[in-house]
């Protein structure tokens, strides 16, 4: 399982007052916790005003690559701040995201194409999001004919399925995991990654529906997610997860996870 870190995000209350007071102790040490607990990737999302973004995003990449090197996930629909930030980039990025609708395959597609990233691809275009994985599976198989016209290789598109709060239909995370087993079938060098904690949005106890969902989806073939990478039990999942669907060889990953009391 591919993490990708998802607490450097603007829409989170202190983060934002982070960023607004430039300070970068808060940020740094958000990102260094990151990489310590796995993280693949580290998600920057600066979640400002549009006219702000660009400045916003540059200042937290340059400040968080001050303290690692793990790669980054850029996490805005603004293709300007995206042009912008790519530039300041040490590693290759991923690029979260894209979708069926026109304006984002118009604009962010060819920043993805051109700079080689990894890319989020979200199963929703113009109209609101689709009920059914039927239509879903639609709106990413035209998504890709996109990707690999543009050159981007299956093995770099992230789909994601959408996984809506069950809170406003207890559909949502059976929907997300045909999703995924549709395309799975279909794409077999594709990827797929949800934002976990969309699950459980507006219910308790949220961090027991985001565990018991991810194992369900990484049966269905999930394996990337933007989640949180300091909940221990939520790694847990993952490693006992990884074992059960024969996904770690000789166990090494869960024996190596028991000895340092993951499990205790």
């Amino acid at each position: 399982m591919k993490i990708i870190g998802e607490k450097i995000n603007g829409t989170r209350k202190k983060v934002a007052e982070a960023i607004a007071d430039r300070n970068v102790e808060y940020i740094q040490n958000l990102a260094v916790k990151q990489v310590e607990a796995g993280s693949t990737w580290l998600d920057v999302n600066a979640g400002t005003h549009p006219g702000r973004e660009p400045e916003d995003l540059i200042w937290l990449i340059e400040n968080i690559q001050a303290v690692t090197d793990t790669p980054l996930c850029l996490d805005s629909a603004n293709p300007e701040a995206l042009r912008l930030a790519i530039q300041k980039v040490n590693k290759t990025p991923m690029i979260n995201s894209i979708s069926g609708e026109p304006d984002r395959l118009e604009k962010i597609l060819p920043i993805v194409a051109e700079h080689g990233c990894e890319v989020i691809a979200l199963a929703m275009d113009e109209t609101k999001i689709a009920e059914t994985y039927e239509k879903r599976v639609e709106i990413i198989e035209k998504v890709i004919k996109a990707t690999r016209a543009a050159g981007v290789p299956d093995e770099k598109v992230y789909v994601d399925p959408l996984a809506m709060t069950v809170a406003t239909s207890n559909q949502s995370g059976v929907v997300a995991c045909e999703t995924i087993r549709a395309l799975k079938s279909k794409y077999t060098e594709a990827h797929f990654s949800i934002g976990l904690s969309n699950i459980s949005f507006g219910l308790p106890a949220r961090k027991q529906i985001n565990r018991t969902f991810l194992i369900l989806a990484m049966q269905a073939g999930l394996d990337c997610a933007i989640l949180d990478p300091l909940d221990q039990d939520l790694q847990a999942a993952i490693l006992t997860s990884e074992l059960l669907l024969g996904l770690d060889e000789n166990c090494l990953n869960y024996l190596k996870a028991s000895r340092k009391g993951l499990f205790e």
